[in-house]
């Protein structure tokens, strides 16, 4: 018997619907194991007389709230306006100087921001989320 509530899939003695080993990965296991929170442990309910297609090239992206594959630029709200770039990996911000590096964009399979200059490059927390610092890095679709 299984309830489902607040994204989990939890059953009768409180063990949670868990992705083995957190790996995304096609043909991963499924098992029951106790409530921690993470991602492996969290589904959608997708009622197939509500289901719509995921967003193509173009079409927004309601749950990301961004345009899947239109190039867009970050500018912070500091008085220069300045965008965010890449310096090495690392994420900055930049006067805006037209060049890819400044453009960024969705990927809907990969639910990242990638960067139009490196396209194999998305947002990243440095040190697997443990750390403060952003970069860009090779897409791995962690989100710490």
């Amino acid at each position: 018997m299984f309830e489902y509530k607040d994204g989990h899939l939890i059953n009768e003695k409180g063990k949670v619907m868990d992705v083995a080993g957190h790996r995304d990965r096609q043909h991963n296991n499924i098992g029951v194991y106790r409530k921690h929170h993470g991602l492996n442990q969290q589904f959608d309910l997708i009622y197939v007389d509500e289901w719509k297609e995921p967003p193509k090239k173009g079409e927004l992206n309601e749950d990301f709230g961004m345009y899947v594959e239109r190039p867009f630029m970050v500018r912070s709200d500091l008085p220069r306006g300045r965008y965010l770039d890449i310096l090495g990996r690392n994420m900055v911000i930049k006067t805006p100087n037209g060049r890819n590096t400044q453009m960024w964009w969705f990927d809907q399979r990969s639910r990242t921001i990638k960067n139009w200059n490196n396209k194999g490059w998305s947002f990243d927390i440095q040190g697997a989320g443990k750390q403060t610092n952003m970069q860009a890095w090779n897409t791995n679709s962690g989100w710490w």
